[in-house]
């Protein structure tokens, strides 16, 4: 088992999720609470990372970032190496591709607090900044822990945005979802399937985890 690799991934999915944390809950607050018409249009652009392909988005992001894009050689200018196939190019494509699993429960949740204890708060003169950090938040935190959950799951199946922008280097953004897929290239059969159970068991935690929290916020079956 290469816990290089489980390592780099796990790293990797904690960072995710906590700088989506950060930037998540205020892009979940503008979507919930804004009153722009064409709001619609963000709310697209957010979302899009769950039905477009990982290749595609990989590439995407590849070129957006690569030595020949202004982004890409203002980087390298001030960091003194491109951001393609890095640890840190790899963190900002997983920010992207997983952006959709945090802010929508996060906006999901935002979206079931009760108006008038907000408009309460603004009337006691409370502002919208600690309001939302004394009373949006608190009441959203069952939807704050599973955009984090999911966010972070979500970063450790990385498969084709990893490759695309990583590439397969080892302990630098070699992931557990390279080495199952070099393993059953070698014909190393035993060697994948303990790895992929590993990954497994971890998935299947962090699912408990979301459910155990509450099912209303991102539940793909009807209550009951």
């Amino acid at each position: 088992m290469n816990w290089t690799a489980i390592i780099l991934t796990l790293k990797l999915a904690t960072l995710t999720a906590a700088i989506l944390l950060v930037i998540g809950l205020p892009i979940a607050y503008w979507l919930t609470f804004s009153r722009w018409r064409w709001k619609f249009l963000v709310e697209s652009v957010v979302a899009l990372p769950l039905v477009l392909p990982p290749t595609v988005l990989g590439f995407y992001i590849l070129v957006a970032i690569g030595p020949q894009s202004p982004f890409g050689r203002f980087y390298a200018s001030v960091v003194g190496h491109p951001l393609p196939f890095t640890f840190e190019g790899l963190l900002f494509a997983s920010i992207l591709y997983s952006l959709p699993f945090a802010v929508q429960p996060f906006a999901t949740a935002f979206d079931q607090v009760d108006r008038r204890l907000i408009e309460a708060s603004w009337t006691l003169g409370v502002s919208r900044l600690r309001t939302f950090f004394k009373l949006i938040v608190p009441l959203s935190r069952a939807g704050v822990v599973t955009g984090f959950v999911l966010s972070f799951a979500h970063t450790l199946g990385e498969f084709g945005v990893v490759l695309m922008v990583g590439g397969n280097i080892e302990g630098e953004t070699r992931t557990v979802s390279i080495d199952i897929y070099d393993e059953v290239q070698a014909i190393n059969y035993i060697g994948a399937a303990k790895t992929a159970l590993l990954l497994l068991a971890i998935s299947y935690s962090v699912l408990l985890v979301v459910y155990a929290m509450n099912r209303k916020v991102w539940a793909p079956w009807p209550q009951r």
